[in-house]
């Protein structure tokens, strides 16, 4: 059984730093993509950052050069540090892979920027 849990999550003033964690069991995260996703009251669930299984990473225009996503395999956790937050970073992020077509999502932690 896949599970995915975040942490990190709280209230930031804009231009303030977060860092989120995913820690993973029922799953090898080096074997697999992991992502991190996001959704504001309102919107759709929308992509923020994919490590790829060769450490390869893609972001949304709207984080690149803000956020980070990594990954310790040997913690089976991967990772989203973000910096220079803005209020439009406000949503609840949610960590994600895909085993066998099977997308797993975590429960999400709440991430509020405002002063």
């Amino acid at each position: 059984q896949v599970q995915l849990v975040e942490s990190g999550g709280g209230l930031v003033q804009p231009g303030g730093s977060l860092r989120l964690s995913c820690a993973a069991s029922g799953i090898n995260i080096g074997g697999y993509a992991m992502a991190w996703y996001r959704q504001a009251p309102g919107k759709q669930r929308e992509l923020v950052a994919r490590v790829t299984t060769s450490d390869m990473t893609i972001y949304a225009d709207s984080v690149k050069g803000r956020f980070t996503i990594s990954r310790d395999n040997a913690k089976n956790t991967v990772y989203l540090q973000m910096s220079s937050l803005k209020p439009d970073d406000t949503a609840v992020y949610y960590c994600n892979t895909r085993k066998w077509g099977y997308d797993y999502w975590g429960q999400g932690t709440q991430v509020t920027v405002s002063s």
